[in-house]
C-alpha cells in the first residue's frame, strides 16, 4: 500500500531498547530533541541493569511510551505521551531517516491523538517543538494542532479534545477510506462503549466517530452493517465472518465481536475496501471480498 501506515506498540523490548540507542545517537535525528544523550544513557543503564526480555514498565515511568511501526512491522521510530493533569504532552521520532519525507511522522501524530483522547481522556494534547524544527512543525499544524504559545526555543502547539473530535467528523481521512454506520447501529454501539472495560475499545469509540451516520434504509448494500455476513481476505486467508455484538460473539462458528481486532476493523468498510490494521501480534492486512448478508439490505431491522 502507498498510503502511510503507522501503529503504536506498547510492548518495548531488549531489541526495541538497543534500536533507540542507535537512532538517539545520531545528531541529525536528535538535534531538536531536548537532553537526547541524557535520556541514551539512561537507556543503556536499563538494558546492562535488567536481563529481562520486556522492559516495557521501565520505559512507562513517567509516561506512555510506544515504539512506532510501519505496515510491515518494523520499527521506525517511537512516540511518549505524558499525562500532567488533564493535560497530556506528545513527543515523537521518527528515528529510521530512511523514511523521512514519507508523511509516517503525520501518521505517527493520527495515532497518538487516538491513544491521547479516546483512552488517556486528555483535555487538551500538546506538542513543545524547536522553531527550526520545520518538519515536525508542519506535520502537527496540518495535522490540526495551533499554536498557543512561542519562546526563541519552543514553540508550543496545541489541540484540545473538541477541536479534534470536530476534525475527526469533518475532514476526510486521506489515510483510510470512509466508513458507514446507521443511526442504530451507533446508538447500540456508543451504549457499548460506555459499558465496555477492554483494553482496546478506544479503537471502536475512534470508528464510531470518525464515521459518516446514514439511515438504515438508505445504506448502501456492500456495506458491513452490525450482523452482516462477510467474506474477507486477511493476509493471504479468505474467512467468512458475522460481525456481532459481544454477547453474540463465537469465534469457532466465525461470529466475531465489534469489540474484537477484526470485528472493529471491518466495521462500516465495504466491498473492494482493503486496508492495514494492527492486530496484538502484528499487522494485517484486510479486504472485504464480499457482503454475503446485510441486515438492511434484507428489510431485517430489528436485528
Amino acid at each position: 500500500m502507498n498510503t502511510p501506515f503507522i501503529s503504536l506498540c506498547p510492548e518495548i523490548t531488549r531489541a526495541n531498547a538497543l534500536t533507540l540507542i542507535d537512532w538517539l545517537e545520531d545528531e541529525e535525528i536528535t538535534r531538536y530533541l531536548s537532553d537526547s544523550r541524557h535520556v541514551s544513557r539512561s537507556i543503556e543503564q536499563v538494558i546492562s541493569r535488567v536481563q529481562l526480555p520486556i522492559l516495557t514498565h521501565l520505559f512507562n515511568q513517567g509516561g506512555r511510551f510506544f515504539m512506532a511501526h510501519d505496515q510491515y512491522d518494523v520499527p521506525v521510530g517511537f512516540v511518549r505521551l505524558v499525562k500532567a493533569g488533564p493535560n497530556c504532552e506528545m513527543v515523537l521520532i521518527i528515528g529510521d531517516r530512511d523514511n523521512w519525507g514519507r508523511k509516517l511522522g503525520a501518521s505517527a501524530i493520527r495515532e497518538g491523538m487516538k491513544l491521547a483522547f479516546f483512552e488517556m481522556r486528555a483535555e487538551k494534547l500538546i506538542a513543545k517543538i524547536h522553531p527550526d524544527n520545520v518538519r515536525s512543525l508542519s506535520a502537527f499544524l496540518h495535522s490540526g494542532f495551533l499554536l498557543e504559545s512561542e519562546t526563541p526555543a519552543t514553540k508550543s502547539l496545541v489541540m484540545n479534545s473538541a477541536r479534534y473530535l470536530r476534525l475527526l467528523r469533518e475532514r476526510p481521512a486521506v489515510h483510510a477510506a470512509d466508513i458507514y454506520i446507521t443511526e442504530i447501529d451507533k446508538a447500540r454501539l456508543r451504549n457499548l462503549v460506555d459499558l465496555e472495560l477492554g483494553a482496546d475499545i478506544f479503537e471502536l469509540e475512534h470508528e464510531i466517530e470518525r464515521a459518516i451516520v446514514v439511515d438504515p434504509r438508505e445504506v448502501a448494500e456492500d456495506v458491513v452493517t452490525m450482523n452482516s455476513r462477510t467474506l474477507l481476505q486477511v493476509d493471504d486467508e479468505e474467512v467468512e465472518v458475522a460481525l456481532v455484538y459481544p454477547e453474540d460473539a463465537d469465534d469457532r462458528s466465525g461470529k466475531l465481536s465489534v469489540s474484537s481486532g477484526i470485528g472493529t476493523a471491518i466495521l462500516g468498510y465495504k466491498e473492494g475496501d482493503a486496508f492495514n490494521w494492527r492486530m496484538p501480534n502484528k499487522t494485517c492486512h484486510i479486504r472485504i471480498g464480499k457482503v454475503l448478508y446485510q441486515p438492511e439490505a434484507a428489510g431485517d431491522f430489528h436485528l
